[in-house]
């Protein structure tokens, strides 16, 4: 057993700044590639806190070794976002992964009513996660049912959005800033607040800006994974 691995082994928790289109899976297939072919560790433990979806980027936290038994722990954290609405249009997977499917007025929104209308969204609500998405159901993810065209329902579960702020109004988008629990869905928030006000919604951008403890300035660009292994080896 080399160093690196011996270290390794014992466990490292720290975070991704994902990629646009990347999947969480797609970065943990790039870590093991680097510490089997780079550092030529053929078995480790690896997993990441927190799922993100593919059009999302930011803090994606991974844990090495003996840090994955911590995995359940850290993704009960706390969540920061930063996400672009844009009102007058929806998508049936309340993100821009598939076209615009039906367009609304939203002419009519002002920043006023909308600061009136995130108060609605703050505190424990009760959310329906998107039928694109990786919930489960019945053990299998919601998304597979969907991309094949079957018909399902997806029960609604409680999250508590601690705050929700307006960062920047220029109609037909908003930039909002919302820290929430686990297990919230910030395009379902999207999809319900363009129904609040009386109108349809999508999100054109998301980033997580923090994931518990983890910030998105101290996360490590995907492209420096490899310079970070290899200043932890000689360490």
């Amino acid at each position: 057993m080399n160093n690196i691995e011996e270290k390794l082994k014992e466990g490292l928790i720290f975070s991704v700044d994902k990629p646009y289109k990347w999947t969480s899976s797609d970065v943990i297939r790039k870590i093991r590639s680097i510490l089997r072919y780079r550092h030529e560790i053929k078995k480790i433990k690896v997993g990441h806190a927190g799922t993100l979806d593919p059009l999302a980027t930011g803090v994606l936290v991974v844990c090495i070794g003996k840090a994955t038994k911590q995995i359940e722990e850290i993704q009960t954290g706390e969540k920061e976002y930063i996400a672009d609405i844009r009102f007058g249009a929806t998508t049936p997977c309340f993100d821009l992964e598939k076209p615009v499917d039906e367009v609304f007025p939203y002419e009519h929104i002002t920043r006023e009513a909308l600061e009136i209308s995130l108060g609605k969204f703050t505190g424990d609500i009760e959310q329906i996660p998107p039928l694109f998405s990786a919930k489960m159901i019945n053990g299998t993810r919601a998304y597979e049912f969907a991309r094949k065209g079957e018909t399902f329902e997806i029960k609604s579960s409680t999250v508590c959005i601690k705050e929700i702020e307006i960062v920047k109004f220029d109609l037909p988008d908003a930039i909002l800033r919302i820290v929430c629990s686990k297990g919230t869905y910030i395009r379902s928030i999207a999809r319900d607040l363009g129904f609040e006000m009386q109108s349809g919604a999508h999100l054109t951008n998301l980033c997580r800006t923090r994931s518990g403890n983890f910030l998105l300035n101290n996360s490590i660009n995907i492209t420096d994974l490899e310079i970070f292994f290899k200043n932890f080896e000689t360490k």
